[in-house]
């Protein structure tokens, strides 16, 4: 999968964001908006929705194709 930024920059240095991740924290925002979260001490609630965001980018990244 091709690491292209999100948004271009021209300082070779600073690459910015990746598509991949900021597909999958656009899709992360609209997890959390339409689930009620609740603080849990194990986290695995957070890691489930992290995955789900990253699956979401993928996808995306599959249909840009």
């Amino acid at each position: 999968m091709k690491k292209e930024p999100a948004f271009p920059q021209e300082n070779p240095l600073h690459k910015g964001l990746t598509m991949r991740d900021y597909f999958a924290a656009k899709a992360m925002q609209a997890i959390i908006a339409k689930i009620p979260l609740t603080q849990t001490d194990d986290g695995i609630l957070e890691k489930r929705v992290s995955i789900g965001a990253y699956s979401y980018a993928d996808s995306m990244m599959e249909a840009r194709k």
